[in-house]
């Protein structure tokens, strides 16, 4: 059984009344987790209020207000591969991360995620990231060491202040000629809920794509995310026609199987630019890991 140690969120949003009981709302929530395993942490006093009080199964929902709880695993898969820290001040941490390994706790992932490895190798309990990239993708984060300044470092992200480059290489006709493109559209949560779609309405991702590279039936590509919509860049290159190599997501959802690690999405975050909103100083960091070219 894997515990995480550090607390997780989820907000009570909104709702008309009468408002549903705590045991429905998680449960709706989360329903990958049966009801009677809340009814159980709730029991076991592993669920807390937004004072970080145990709740019961008759605590009343409190819209806007946080819950507090630890994520669990049966079993947790081993990623054999280890990240990097490229930077560290009082400030920021920059790590390259390795693929198939997660930002954060999610799914069957509790201690195996880049955040936990940084607190245990760091002993800084303060770090949290301010973006995320896949699971499956390689490459630079960005986290936050010093609580005081982390707004100012987030706002970075939030107003498209971080020039962020990515390598991608993906399959295509041995005569395909050196192209640009600017991707814009409209990027929603689709079916099943962890794939992205495309759908009509205000365009919220917009990505840059050049084809710099062809050898053989494949071509090596530089993208440019302008905005930060989950799958972004895999959808973008998959509408162009381009699905980046061993993506088990897009074009086609491909049958659910454990990871194989010798055949890793060939997708890298490879280099963050920004200004730094204390020093003034222009950042530049460069992942260093290599696509399979």
């Amino acid at each position: 059984m894997g515990i995480s140690l550090h607390a997780s969120t989820v907000t009570m949003p909104k709702t008309e009344k009468p408002y549903p009981s705590i045991i429905a709302f998680l449960s709706g929530r989360f329903p990958a987790i049966p009801r009677a395993t809340w009814v159980e942490r709730i029991s076991d006093g592993k669920i807390l209020d937004e004072d970080k009080v145990p709740i019961t199964v008759d605590t009343e929902y409190a819209p806007q207000k946080r819950i507090y709880y630890f994520r669990e695993v049966t079993t947790e898969p081993s990623i054999p591969f280890a990240e990097k820290i490229l930077f560290l001040d009082n400030e920021i941490l920059v790590a390259c991360k390795p693929h198939f390994l997660p930002v954060t706790p999610g799914g069957r992932y509790v201690d195996e995620c880049l955040l936990n490895r940084l607190r245990r190798s760091t002993g800084i309990e303060e770090l949290a990231p301010l973006h995320r990239i896949d699971r499956e993708t390689a490459g630079l984060v960005l986290f936050s060491v010093n609580r005081k300044s982390r707004g100012l470092y987030g706002s970075l992200f939030m107003n498209g202040l971080v020039d962020k480059t990515y390598q991608a290489i993906a399959a295509c006709r041995p005569d395909q000629k050196p192209a640009s493109w600017s991707v814009e559209n409209r990027i929603e949560r689709g079916t099943p809920w962890f794939r992205m779609e495309t759908a009509p309405g205000t365009v919220n991702a917009r990505s840059s794509i050049d084809l710099v590279d062809v050898s053989g039936d494949k071509a090596l590509f530089t993208l440019h995310p302008q905005t930060g919509k989950t799958h972004q860049l895999r959808i973008h290159m998959s509408g162009l026609g381009f699905g980046i190599l061993n993506d088990r997501y897009y074009p086609v959802l491909q049958d659910e199987r454990e990871d194989d690690f010798g055949t890793p999405l060939q997708l890298v975050a490879q280099k963050l630019r920004f200004k730094d909103p204390l020093s003034g100083k222009n950042r530049e960091f460069e992942s260093g890991r290599e696509l399979l070219w």
